[in-house]
């Protein structure tokens, strides 16, 4: 009788291990990591489609609504690309009020009209804050205004006075990633706090300046020393169109960083401020302080209308917008398109209508709007509720639209895959696309809610790496 040799029988076994499906690991991996004690109260989901058929792979919990975190950026992007188009760009324009006499004098006001840009001023683009005001000063000068009788004027109105969604925490709002949208952005809503530990555990901690000067904010400043190796546990509470902010939190000895970010109150105000302060420092004076339309709107008093134009600026594209959008995970570009698409659908510019508008939009394209529970178009909000389903089916659309490359780029890249990530208070979810050294094509949503401890990423890496 013949025996099959121990070696051979070995080399068998593994060999059938081996010709296991990408399917079949995938599924062992992720009962694997059901089985962790990290995801024993958790709610997950996994979705991977061929990417060439859209036929499902493999699908667990594909239909239950999961917080998103920034993967809702992912439908943002998609649904702005086909509503507004990739070559979209929003305009900024500059003109005066009133009239201007033969010796150089403006009998009226500088006023900055905003279409809600959330590049305006940002350091990403080619118009960067100091080229911009340049820009602005030198339309002035070319219109020989020398003396202004009134003032600056930033008017935001487009986009109203609510700028954080429902549903933003206390904790984000203040903070450079809950910058709000303005109809006049600035900067990306954003200004830098420079600050030095203390000595000891527990001791104050130093606020040096910020960046800019910001004369006309007040900063309460009741940051603690933390240990060493604790980091950045800071956060600004300043609340949209406040004067007044606290520092609370630990800031910890021997940090690598100089300071944090806050978001700017009022990004109008603030823009209208550091134009009128560079006609200041250049000799051309003005009767008013700076202000907005808001703050003017709430004095009673009315915006007169635009004698002449004299500068207009146009942001970058929607495709390099949507490159910063993803790559970087600006909470601010996709609170402004959504606003944005509201305008474009011919309802004000409300979180509310723009997020109507993205459902209505996948509604007719087939998903079930149910499976859309959209609060914000950027995902910090933890009440969003999406499924994996809709998430991945959005992405199979985008495949076949004209401006795919452009938001396929945007991807980071995670694991070797291009997957846009996703993290919230105990969310943490990837989704997006993969390509294995086979040439087999994915498309990846998996997302997990309400896990518990920390290195969560590194075990949904594992699973996903099922597919390689």
């Amino acid at each position: 009788m013949f025996k099959t040799p121990l070696s051979l029988l070995l080399l068998l076994i593994s060999s059938i291990t081996w010709a296991q499906t990408p399917v079949q690991k995938l599924e062992r991996a992720f009962n694997d990591f059901l089985a962790d004690p990290q995801t024993r109260y958790a709610s997950t989901s996994l979705l991977v489609l061929d990417a060439n058929t859209g036929k499902t792979l493999f699908g667990r919990n594909e239909n239950i609504g999961l917080a998103t975190a920034s993967t809702l950026k992912t439908i943002t992007a998609a649904t702005a690309f086909n509503i507004l188009g990739k070559d979209f760009q929003f305009q900024t324009t500059l003109g005066y009020t009133g009239q201007l006499t033969p010796d150089g004098t403006l009998k009226g006001n500088l006023v900055i009209t905003g279409s809600g840009d959330p590049t305006l001023g940002s350091a990403r683009y080619q118009n960067k804050e100091k080229a911009v005001l340049d820009q602005w000063v030198n339309a002035i000068s070319a219109a020989g205004i020398k003396r202004i009788e009134g003032m600056v004027i930033g008017d935001d109105r487009i986009f109203g006075t609510q700028t954080t969604p429902e549903g933003w925490t206390w904790q984000d709002i203040g903070n450079y990633y809950g910058a709000g949208t303005s109809g006049l952005a600035w900067r990306e809503n954003q200004f830098d706090i420079h600050l030095q530990p203390g000595q000891g555990i527990n001791t104050a901690v130093k606020l040096l300046r910020t960046v800019p000067e910001m004369p006309y904010l007040k900063l309460v400043n009741e940051l603690k020393t933390g240990a060493s190796g604790t980091g950045d546990n800071a956060y600004a509470f300043l609340p949209p169109y406040s004067n007044i902010g606290y520092l609370r939190g630990s800031w910890g000895m021997g940090i690598g960083k100089n300071g944090i970010s806050a978001a700017l109150p009022d990004p109008a105000f603030d823009c209208a401020y550091r134009l009128q302060d560079t006609l200041k420092r250049l000799g051309i004076s003005t009767a008013k302080p700076a202000t907005s339309a808001r703050l003017m709107a709430l004095n009673g008093e009315e915006l007169p209308g635009i004698t002449k134009n004299l500068s207009s600026i146009s942001s970058p594209p929607l495709s390099e917008i949507v490159f910063w959008f993803l790559k970087k995970s600006i909470n601010l570009y996709g609170e402004t398109l959504l606003k944005t698409l509201a305008l474009k659908s011919g309802k004000m510019a409300k979180t509310t209508e723009g997020a109507k508008a993205e459902i209505n939009f996948w509604a007719d394209k087939g998903i079930d709007r149910n499976a859309l529970n959209i609060i914000d178009g950027s995902g910090l909000s933890p009440a969003n509720r999406v499924t994996a389903a809709a998430m991945g089916s959005i992405l199979f659309m985008a495949q076949t639209a004209s401006w795919f490359n452009d938001y396929y780029k945007a991807f980071p890249e995670y694991n070797g895959m291009k997957i846009k990530s996703g993290t919230i208070n105990d969310v943490s979810a990837f989704a997006g696309y993969y390509t294995n050294g086979a040439g087999n094509k994915y498309i990846i949503v998996i997302n997990i809610n309400n896990y518990s401890g920390s290195g969560i990423n590194r075990k949904l890496f594992k699973v996903l790496d099922a597919l390689k």
